[in-house]
């Protein structure tokens, strides 16, 4: 049998160094013509159709009214080839500042919402407001992915994941168990 990893106690509120859900993404919207990009840890995915993911965004952040007042955004997926943008990005507000001009970003129009997709990422998600019950009192949107843009390679991108204090960690190798999936058993 392999040894059990010796455990320490650990503060709970940097459990997050650990759950943090997913890659970083960049979150960009528009409203009263007005366009900005705020980067973002802390999404889910909630249902696979309709095509769900919630957003935790802070009522602090200069999205946030733009996000509430469209209800519309696009979850643009960046590489590490962005890293630094994506750190400068989440040290600058959108209400001082004109990020795309700023960061030097293609600014692409989406097809089914008002907000901008991000011509450098690999990948470009547009979304709806689908819940916003959640918001007032936790900042959680619930959004419907309306339509995506992927880019055809690589098919497996090397994405950032937070893991706080500005530390990431880059997607590793990718594992595949095909042989082993089967989706009749899901429950």
């Amino acid at each position: 049998m392999a040894k059990l990893p010796e455990k320490t106690d650990f503060p709970v509120s940097q459990v997050r160094r650990y759950l943090e859900p997913g890659s970083i993404v960049l979150v960009s919207s528009a409203w009263r013509g007005a366009t900005n990009i705020m980067t973002l840890g802390w999404h889910t995915v909630l249902e696979f159709s309709p095509s769900l993911v919630g957003l935790m965004i802070s009522s602090g952040n200069h999205s946030h009214r733009m996000i509430r007042e469209s209800g519309e955004c696009v979850i643009n997926l960046p590489t590490t080839a962005l890293t630094d943008t994506v750190v400068d990005i989440g040290n600058t507000t959108g209400a001082e500042i004109d990020k795309f001009a700023k960061f030097n970003l293609t600014h692409q129009k989406a097809t089914k919402v008002g907000a901008p997709l991000i011509g450098e990422c690999h990948a470009s998600f547009e979304c709806r407001l689908r819940d916003d019950a959640l918001v007032d009192r936790y900042n959680f949107f619930i959004f419907e992915v309306v339509k995506a843009h992927v880019a055809a390679s690589p098919k497996h991108p090397e994405t950032l994941h937070y893991t706080g204090d500005g530390v990431f960690m880059v997607s590793g190798k990718i594992i595949s168990r095909r042989s082993r999936f089967r989706p009749e058993m899901l429950d």
